[in-house]
């Protein structure tokens, strides 16, 4: 049964999450292996994979046992303390990066996407119902955010109630903005198209090249932006969500028609690069020139208009988590780095090592899920994974995240979102109909099996950390260790 969270400030703000300072030769234990079955879905084509056991672990089977500090008003923790600039920023600290709060405490952002109500006759009436005021939802969906131990809000959510929440003096929930600059000026240029998840291109190729789109970008930003410049709950912008920087960029450029500024780019490239023909390595090249510009246009508008806050990125998705030239691009010009992950079970060591490293820069999940089959809905629509039940949810939730964590290269996560679709929105985008994506249902409902684990994964977040960094310590001393023997062992002569 469902049923709502009772929530209490001030013993919110004393929470304790896990955190552990341990002796050298400590090592984090393996963790135990369980399974949940769950199948993979590839969307738009709505294919699923055959059912599968995949393995998870949870933060029970961390070892040893996460303890706790204290948080400030925040959520950063307040065992630490670094240069306090009244905004976030990001800094490497002993082989880990982190957020740095407004208040200078290291910070992990714990994130829910799109915490806004749906639209439809029912989901209304039960918004009515439930919550009479748009204030009143808000005050409780925070409670209900903050009890869960999650700290901030992501893209797409309802920022004006959000802002204008009491509470948000007090205790606030940080909140990241997606400006959606290229889909702006598709907008006024033309050629655009809705496609399931985001917005679709001439040739799969955005308006980088026009002359007029650096004019635009500043002014456009400059007006999104003015109402949020002071505020020290922003987390930072997105520049935009999932545009097609692809390696057949330069294929598709060259296919635009011949007046196209796009097109006479990309043949002044080739001749700069006494190209005739597209080879696999000129793409490379060419995608990575593509991106710089875009990133360059895109940062210096948001530092002009706003340089205390953030970059954060444009949510990289699909082929581009593999693309290595796309993260030097961005990593010019970004704070952190955003990538939205589908179809990946949890993100491996190599994958992250490799988003930084050719960045340089931390990166955050901007969005995931899995979807259960017992919340009724059809779940049609929409990536990700699909499972069996609310608690598997949960458990991949967990394992997941612990796996960021475990990369000492993510500052944050963001849950794909707080509703669930609602199949009778007229207004629902298309990848976005009927499926079981929420922490709560479409008649705000929350999925408590799901959040129970959420929950116990967030409240220990910072304790995880310094578990996994510990092990990482001791690894690196006894590599140095095994180094310096290897050194000093006389040699072995062959008879």
């Amino acid at each position: 049964m469902n049923t709502p969270f009772t929530f209490h400030p001030a013993r919110t703000i004393l929470l304790v999450v896990a955190a552990l300072t341990l002796a050298i030769g400590v090592h984090a234990q393996p963790a135990p292996q369980h399974q949940i079955s769950a199948r993979k879905i590839l969307y738009p084509q709505r294919e699923l994979s055959d059912w599968q056991n995949y393995p998870v672990r949870t933060i029970q089977d961390i070892s040893p046992v996460p303890k706790a500090v204290p948080l400030d008003r925040f959520g950063g923790r307040a065992d630490r303390h670094f240069r306090s600039t009244g905004f976030y920023y990001t800094r490497k600290i002993d082989g880990r990066w982190w957020f740095i709060d407004p208040k200078g405490h290291p910070y992990l952002s714990a994130a829910v996407v799109a915490v806004t109500p749906a639209g439809s006759d029912a989901s209304t009436a039960a918004f009515a119902k439930t919550f009479v005021t748009d204030a009143e939802w808000m005050n409780k969906t925070r409670e209900l955010l903050l009890s869960n131990g999650f700290n901030g809000a992501g893209a797409w959510s309802n920022v004006p109630l959000l802002v204008a929440a009491p509470a948000q003096s007090s205790h606030p929930l940080a909140y990241a903005i997606n400006l959606g600059i290229m889909n702006a000026y598709g907008a006024k240029h033309g050629g655009t198209y809705d496609v399931p998840g985001h917005k679709g291109y001439p040739e799969n190729t955005i308006f980088v090249f026009d002359p007029a789109f650096e004019a635009f970008a500043d002014q456009y930003v400059a007006a999104e932006i003015a109402d949020h410049r002071k505020d020290p709950n922003l987390l930072g912008y997105f520049s935009d969500n999932e545009i097609p920087l692809l390696r057949t960029n330069l294929d598709g450029f060259l296919r635009l028609p011949a007046s196209d500024p796009g097109r006479q780019a990309a043949e002044q490239w080739m001749r700069d690069h006494n190209a005739t023909t597209p080879t696999d390595a000129l793409r490379i090249d060419f995608l990575e020139f593509e991106a710089d510009h875009y990133f360059r246009i895109v940062s210096s508008a948001i530092r002009k208009a706003d340089p205390k806050h953030l970059y954060l990125g444009c949510r990289f998705y699909g082929q581009q988590l593999s693309d290595p030239e796309i993260f030097r691009a961005v990593g010019k010009y970004a704070g952190v780095v955003s990538i939205n992950v589908y179809g990946i079970w949890q993100v491996d060591a190599e994958t992250a090592a490799m988003w930084e490293r050719e960045s340089g820069k931390p990166f955050m999940v901007t969005e995931f899920y899995a979807k259960g089959e017992d919340s009724g809905m059809p779940n049609h629509t929409g990536a990700g994974w699909l499972v069996h039940t609310q608690d598997d949810r949960g458990l991949f939730y967990e394992s997941f995240v612990l796996a960021l964590l475990e990369s000492r290269a993510c500052v944050g996560w963001q849950w794909f979102k707080y509703q669930d679709n609602d199949p009778d929105d007229p207004h629902a985008e298309a990848s976005n109909r009927d499926s079981n994506k929420g922490i709560v249902d479409r008649l705000y409902k929350p999925y408590d099996p799901l959040l129970i684990r959420m929950r116990d994964l967030n409240l220990n977040m910072y304790g995880a950390a310094d578990v996994f960094d510990a092990a990482a310590h001791h690894a690196a001393a006894d590599a140095h260790n095994a180094n310096i023997d290897a050194a000093s062992s006389p040699a072995i002569r062959k008879p």
